[in-house]
Formats: C-alpha cells, structure tokens, sequence
C-alpha cells in the first residue's frame, strides 16, 4: 500500500494497553518549502510495562523522550512508527520531528499560487494522515484532547478546529498562535489551515444562546469570486434546521468555511473547521446543479458535526454510519431548508446512480463493510458507503417514520457525546422511540450485499379492471438475499398532455412476490410505477404497457422525481443490457430537452456519452457519436436563453465533438463568429470549447500554450494539462501516460487533470499503446506512491475506453500474475468490471431486435 497500514487487530490490542489523555502539537511553518518542526507532547495511561507503537510519519526525528529518557532514535523509529517501550500506568512522550509537507492533498499540503506566489497550506487527515503532521494513536477510537501552537509568517491567518487566538510576535516577521485546547476528538477531525487567506466573518446564535463565530476563507487570486452572503445563508439554515431536528446544540465553538487549493475530495468535517474544494468558488458560470451540489455539501460537512465528530465510530467498518448520514441528513436539510427543495429528485438521479452502479461491481460489500486495515477504508470511500448507505436510511426513516428517527438520533447523541460507538448503540435509540425491531433489519439490509429489482405484474379484465396486482422481488444469484421494503406505487394517466399521477398507495413488499389487494378494482393506469416517491432502495422495471407509455411521454410526466425514477429504470436496463444502448441514445435525444432538473440533465447527458462510446455496437460508434454530437447541437441551439439547458447542452456538445461540422462550430463559438443568445463564453466554458478542439486533434499546442497564459492561474494550469492529455494521439497519450509513471513530481490536481484528458476519447486506437505499460507500472506505482496519487493512477490511465476482449484478456493476466494486494486488486477488478459490462452491452446493440 503506499504509505504505511494498520491494521484492526493492532488497533484493539492498542486500545486495549492505552487511554489517551492529551496532545500538545507545536508546528513550526517557518523552516522552507519542505519540511516543518512537529513537536508533540502526549500525555496518556497505559498498562504499567506494556509496549506499543506511535504514529508517525517523518522526515527526520530528532528526539524521542519517554516519561523523561531518551530513546534511540535510531532503534525505536523506522519513518512511520515510534516504539514505546516499557510503558508506565501514566506515561508523557515527547516525539521531536521534521515533517514533509505534501504535493498529494494528504497531510500537510503545500500549494504555491502562480498568480502571485503565495504561499497557501491545509491539512487532510482522513483516513490516517495527522501521523504525516504529528506523532498519534492515528485510530478513531482513542480520542483525546489536542492543544496546537503555530509559528509562521506574522501576516499570515491560521484556522485550527479552536478558535483563533491574537498571535504573539516571535521575531523576523513570525508569530506565534497558541490555541485553546479542543473538545475531545479523533485525530482525523482536527485540521490546521494557514497562509494569506481573506476571509469574511458572522455569526449566529446557537438553540443554547451561545454565539457562534462563523468565518468563510479563500486564497487572494480567488477572493473576489466568493459568495460569501449566500454561504452564510445556507449555513444559517443548516443550523436551525439540525438543532432542532436533533434536539442538541451545535457542539463546538466557532464554525470556520475555507475552500483550499488542490482538494481531493468535496469537503472534510474537521470540527469547526471545514476544507471544501475551490471547485465550489465559482468564478466562471456552474451549472445548477454544481450549485446544488454545493448547498447539499455545505450542509452534508454540517451534519457531521454532530454525526461524526460530536459522536464518532469506533473503527472504520461503520464508516459508512457518518457519511450516510450526512448524505442522508443533507439532502432532507436541502429539500426542507433551502431553496432546492428538489433535493430528492437529485438524490436519487445521481446518489442512488451511483450507489446501483457500485453494488453491481464484483467488489461489492455489505454497508457495514469488513475493513480489516487502513488499505480496506481507502478503497471503501465508494458508492455503497456515501449513496447506498444514504438510500437505505432513507428506507430505514420510511420504516420506522421521520419523527421516531430523529427521536432516536437525539437520544443517542445525548448518550454517546464526544465518545466512539457502533452501530448497535444507534439501532438500540432507533428501536426505543419507533417500537420497530431493528436487528433483522439491520442483518438484512446493511450485512449484506447487492441490489434487488423489483417489478409489477398486473392482470386486468377484458375492461382494463385490474384484477391481480404483485411486486416480484428478484436478487441476483450471488447475492441473493430478499429484503422488506417500504414502498409506494403510483398511478398515472395522460391528460392535457401531461402523464400525472391520480391514485397511490404505500406498502411493505417483502417476499418474491407481494400482493398488493389495495389496488384491485381500480383502472389500470397508462404508468404504473413501483417505488413512487423513490423511498426503496431497489432497481425497478416497468411492466410492457408502462414501458411503452413512458418511453414515448417521458418528458410529459409532470413530477420531477418520478422522471429520474423513469431515467434511471431506462438507464438501469442499458447497464444490464435489457434494452438496446443505441434505443437510448435515441430516448435521450427525444426527451431531455424538456427536463427541468438541473442534475437529471447532467446525469442523463453523461450516461448518454458513456452509451456513445463505450456501449453502442462499435460498427456504428463512430456515427452515433456523431448523432450525438448533431443532435445536442440542435439542443443548446433551441434552448431558451441564458437557460442551465442550454449551458449543458453546449458543455456536453463540446465534450463529444467528431466531425468536421463539430470543429466548425466550436471555432466559431470560440471566435465570436456564432453566437448563441444568452451564451456567455467565459474562461471555463472557453477550456471547455478548446479541449473538443484537442479532442479533434484541432488544436496546435501553441494555442493550448496561448491559452494557458491568458489564465495562467491554478485552475488554468489544470486545464492546460487536461487539454493537452485529451489530443487524440498515440503520441500524445503516451506523453501522458510517461508524465506520471516516470515522475512523482506532478500535485494532485494536475495527475487528476492529465487522467481526465487521457480518458476523454472518441477513438480508442490512441490509447491501444498503453496496455503494456500500464499493467508493467502497477507495481511500482503502488509501492512507491502516495494512496491518492496511486488511485489516480490505477482508475485513470486504465485503458478503459478500448473496451475490447483484448483488454479482458490483458487485465485478467495481470490479475492472475497478482494475487497479493487486495486494495490495488480491487481497483483493477473495477476497471475489468466496466470493460466487461461494456461489452455485454455492445452485443446486446448488435443483435436483433
């Protein structure tokens, strides 16, 4: 693995022996652009005359001291661990250190702004990156307080999870901030941000009366696009919303927002200090749906201050606890408390999208995932974690209703504060104030794996009366576990050109085959539709007659939600190879022009490209694509002005440009030579207009080179790579392909940019050269490169878009070569997975009809 692993075992054998009490962490940021001072005093009781080990990950120790002797350096520390032996009943270790700082977003990462040579630093601890920082019992479960003491430049801000304290000069343009100890915490949650961030401050008033600080922070060359009224505002409606649905106050001191440089994810709960992508600073026009995205993740990183950092799991196997809830938590914030009430319809376009996609994989795994060590947890920050473990919330609140659930999160928050559970103590709460048993539930539904499809079968008589209506529950033969589920069916019928629904009712399916007597006697319906309101976690299917009708008036059904559910059975069944990819591209192209949620179009035009390229019969790849490329053309040409549609429509014209026609309109988009009304060409739209150029291998370097100049900035560097990457070459490809594996040199963000170019491919034959090189690399690459770093790696230069048998073959040599290392094993069975999935696919287009 890169880095260096822990396993449970060593965690309970370390929780057993000690208690931790107390860190004090000074950092000095003052020693040069590679290394900082990490001293560290920890103060905690052990079982007189036991040994164990420390975290760290260092540079160079200096001194290690122990209840008042030194240690051997050189016998006690080999760069990632500390021994400690002989331990007292009470014990002070002092670890003195230099520390690398980090290209990778893990730890202590260090970015330099090229707009103006600024210094910017954040940390990013989860999973087990505090011990890069400071020496620490780097495991959730043994929590304990942290004092942090920083030295750097005196005009420089620093965030800590505490609030910030005057500095105190320390001489030669330095200062010094001590800060208040925290609450107790787990080391992944606590964080330290510093550099010349501007930033903006408010406050609020807690549900206890306290008054609670809030500050939002960007870097200078990106201050003047922060929106910082309108964070406020939905942080402001987070709070309200979450204090009193869970009945506890918010429990920390102060509540700082800073969007740092080079994030590798969405956001971090660090308590009272959150990180979040500078994704979200927008300073060229988003979609609605980044919008949302947004105010979903503002209130997703606000959740987990209560559910997370307040009450934290003991081990990472109920990881998916804390991040399901969130997801769960703020998707119900965002639909009640904000302005994007459609929250759900999004959930369930792009969450449950994911999460169905994700428990389809051969890696699947139950929610309550086995995580036998660090190398387990990194690749478990998957679609079963975040948005299956959110749907089956949302099932698990169906169950046992919205008030009993918020009941028995209340009272386990009051019972369990600032402490690590599992998630019987949560099941415990939930079955007190809802009288349901939870137990078999919970076997069924979070300690297994896979997803069921749930369908109608309906008989009418000869004057459409229904006679019999059932919901058959299938599971596949690997997993077959059968599950309850809380449900709602719908009726719809056309009327005024619209498909709405007229009739519904809400049940239990549980079995292969339900009866549903409440619904015999009605008129069968033009729609029928299973899962209503989307509450279950399941695959559906439309019966014949529903299928006909809604594929022919998808865009005329008048609720939002259930045209994602629609969307999503019509996607599910390509992904299945049910139903011919080629009928759905021409489904999409029918009907997305009427779609009025922002994250459906998005997540439909992505499936719609993915279909295009990778699903479709390769005979016919090259004309669809085009299709494609022509029809959303026409789209963005016929939107209405100025409208999210047509923004994407542009967007996703760009991104799947083939012909000669393509090129001709980009030009002329780029040139101002055609124009779309109310279509403003802006610095990421014109990226986005110059790499369909690449794609096209119409875009000479001097231009790329051009371009990056006029925004020679961080997110211009990004783009440039991108850009470059996504010439359709075999030079080309391969230079990006050298660019990573020959060098570690590269940040995060720009190996993120270079495999997002490397992907982006009409023509597969440009990337046919990487096979060989790609499985020769695998093995150094995990072994000598960061986690993140090597995930980027391994996902995005797979060769994926051959999607041949050549590439099967290929990939099931290097798995048979390579039975070790599960966690890399696990991403390359994911890659093989899609290709394998693909060409089931692309048989299903080529047979008949």
């Amino acid at each position: 693995m890169p880095g260096e692993n822990l396993t449970r075992i060593e965690a309970q054998e370390r929780k057993a022996l000690v208690d931790v009490q107390s860190y004090e962490v000074s950092l000095d940021l003052t020693k040069g652009a590679e290394v900082f001072g990490s001293t560290t005093v920890v103060r905690f009781t052990a079982q007189d005359g036991a040994s164990t080990f420390i975290d760290a990950i260092t540079h160079t120790v200096h001194s290690v001291t122990l209840n008042g002797s030194a240690l051997d350096v050189a016998a006690v520390s080999d760069g990632a661990r500390i021994q400690l032996p002989t331990l007292a009943a009470e014990n002070v270790l002092e670890v003195v250190a230099d520390m690398a700082y980090s290209r990778t977003g893990e730890g202590l990462h260090r970015f330099v702004d090229p707009v103006d040579d600024e210094v910017y630093l954040y940390t990013q601890f989860e999973v087990p990156d505090s011990r890069r920082v400071f020496a620490v019992f780097e495991q959730p479960d043994l929590k304990a307080t942290f004092q942090f003491t920083i030295t750097a430049p005196a005009d420089w801000a620093v965030v800590s999870n505490s609030p910030t304290p005057a500095p105190a000069p320390a001489g030669d343009g330095t200062a010094t901030w001590v800060f208040d100890p925290t609450p107790v915490l787990s080391s992944y949650v606590t964080a330290l941000i510093a550099g010349p961030y501007e930033s903006v401050r408010s406050e609020l008033t807690s549900s206890d009366g306290r008054v609670i600080p809030l500050g939002i922070f960007a870097r200078k060359s990106l201050f003047q696009y922060l929106d910082a009224d309108y964070i406020f505002e939905k942080t402001r409606e987070g709070f309200a919303f979450y204090e009193e649905k869970f009945a506890y106050p918010y429990p920390f001191a102060k509540y700082d927002q800073l969007f740092v440089p080079e994030f590798n994810a969405g956001a971090m709960e660090n308590a009272g200090a959150i990180t979040f992508t500078e994704t979200y600073v927008f300073r060229s026009k988003v979609t609605d749906a980044i919008k949302e995205r947004r105010v979903v993740t503002i209130l997703h990183e606000l959740a987990h201050m209560w559910f997370g950092d307040l009450v934290t799991m003991k081990w990472w196997n109920d990881l998916w606890l804390n991040e399901s809830f969130a997801e769960w938590a703020s998707t119900l914030a965002t639909a009640e408390a904000t302005e994007w009430n459609e929250a759900w319809t999004t959930f369930q376009a792009m969450e449950k999208s994911w999460a169905y996609k994700q428990d389809q994989l051969p890696s699947t795994h139950p929610v309550v995932a086995t995580i036998n060590d660090l190398e387990d947890v990194q690749v478990n920050f998957d679609g079963i974690t975040y948005a299956k473990g959110g749907s089956v919330l949302k099932q698990l609140v169906a169950w046992v209703g919205l008030d009993a659930f918020m009941a028995g999160v209340g009272a386990y928050f009051r019972k369990h504060e600032f402490a690590n559970t599992e998630l019987s103590d949560l099941l415990v709460e939930l079955e007190k104030t809802s009288g349901r048993e939870l137990t078999s539930w919970s076997k069924l539904w979070l300690e297994t794996a896979g997803v069921n499809t749930l369908r109608p079968a309906i008989q009418t008589d000869d004057a459409g009366t229904i006679t019999s209506f059932a919901v058959l529950q299938t599971a596949e033969p690997d997993y077959p576990t059968i599950r309850p589920h809380r449900l709602a069916i719908g009726f719809y019928n056309l009327g005024d050109g619209k498909l709405r629904r007229d009739h519904r009712v809400e049940i239990d399916v549980d079995g292969e085959r339900t009866e549903v007597p409440e619904l015999v006697g009605q008129n069968r319906p033009d729609l029928v539709l299973v899962n209503d309101e989307d509450l279950a976690y399941a695959k559906i299917r439309l019966d014949a007659e529903s299928l006909a009708v809604a594929m022919q008036h998808l865009e005329d059904i008048d609720d939002p939600l259930a045209r994602a559910i629609v969307w999503g059975a019509a996607w599910d069944a390509t992904r299945d190879a049910e139903t011919r990819p080629s009928d759905y591209v021409q489904l999409v192209l029918n009907n997305i022009a009427a779609e009025t949620e922002s994250t459906t179009i998005r997540t439909t035009l992505t499936q719609l490209t993915t279909v295009a390229r990778y699903y479709v019969d390769p005979a016919v790849r090259s004309t669809t694509i085009g299709r494609v490329g022509d029809g959303l053309w026409s789209l963005a040409k016929g939107a209405a002005a100025a409208s999210d549609a047509q923004f994407q429509f542009v967007k996703f014209f760009a991104n799947i440009a083939s012909t000669e026609d393509h090129v001709a309109a980009l030009r002329g988009l780029l040139d101002g030579s055609i124009t779309l009304d109310g279509l403003d060409v802006d610095t990421d739209l014109r990226w986005e207009l110059l790499e369909g150029l690449a794609l096209n291998n119409a875009l000479p370097d001097a231009e790329i080179e051009a371009a990056l100049q006029a925004d020679n900035t961080s997110n211009g560097q990004q783009a440039a790579a991108r850009v470059r990457a996504t010439v359709p070459t075999a030079s080309a490809k391969n230079a990006a392909f050298a660019s990573l594996a020959d060098s570690d040199t590269l940040s995060n963000a720009i190996v993120r940019a270079v495999t997002m170019g490397f992907q982006h491919v009409n023509d597969p034959s440009a990337v046919e050269s990487i096979v060989q090189p790609y499985f020769a690399s695998l093995d150094e690459i995990w072994a000598t490169r960061s986690y993140k770093i090597a995930e980027h790696f391994v996902e995005g230069l797979y060769p994926a878009p051959l999607a041949s048998q050549e590439l099967v073959d290929a990939t099931k040599t290097w798995l048979d070569e390579h039975p070790d290392t599960p966690a890399l094993r696990r991403m390359v069975i994911e890659n093989l997975a899609g290709v394998e999935r693909a060409l089931r696919a692309q048989a299903r287009d080529a047979a008949e009809v």
